[in-house]
């Protein structure tokens, strides 16, 4: 599928009935007020397996600071059986997500959001524009020999009011798996 990609400033495209490992249906207008940081995931891919408990970290340390991070997983799941709502559930319960986890079965949102990788961050201001695009560091494999935090700056530089330093990274992951 292809996808246009949203640029920097473009208003975020809202999202609705998405099914949750909750067992919730969650919206975007769920969380009004606050940052939300979206990243498009999955379970397969090994990138974002390297990012999950960093991704756990980041959801602690920023959610008291009014920022919401909602995973979506938007994988075709007749190819990629690992992908479907049961073993999302499966595996936010094994690695204790601590965050959002929600399921884009017809692909729809990540269409919108010109999504084209997993993991995939997306920051969207409290007026819901594109403040950051692209990976969380520089580093996937090894947590310690990063030396550039692209998404933590992009959330500290909100929270102060600032412009994003650098708004845009080219993300690495897996493409994401479509119909």
């Amino acid at each position: 599928m292809i996808t246009t990609p949203l640029h920097i400033n473009n208003s975020m495209p809202a999202f609705t009935n998405l099914r949750g490992v909750d067992g919730n249906i969650h919206s975007s207008s769920d969380f009004p007020n606050k940052i939300l940081l979206v990243v498009f995931s999955c379970n397969h891919c090994p990138y974002v397996q390297a990012y999950e408990d960093r991704i756990n970290a980041l959801h602690q340390a920023y959610a008291p600071k009014d920022i919401q991070l909602i995973a979506i997983n938007s994988n075709d799941t007749a190819n990629y059986p690992d992908d479907d709502f049961e073993g999302m559930v499966k595996r936010a319960h094994m690695k204790a997500f601590n965050f959002l986890y929600l399921r884009d079965e017809d692909q729809s949102v990540a269409s919108a959001y010109g999504a084209t990788h997993t993991p995939q961050f997306f920051v969207f201001d409290q007026q819901r524009k594109l403040r950051y695009s692209g990976k969380m560091d520089d580093n996937w494999q090894n947590p310690q020999a990063v030396k550039e935090n692209y998404l933590r700056d992009a959330l500290d530089a909100l929270l102060a009011g600032k412009d994003v330093k650098i708004p845009e990274t080219f993300s690495i992951g897996c493409t994401i798996k479509w119909r």
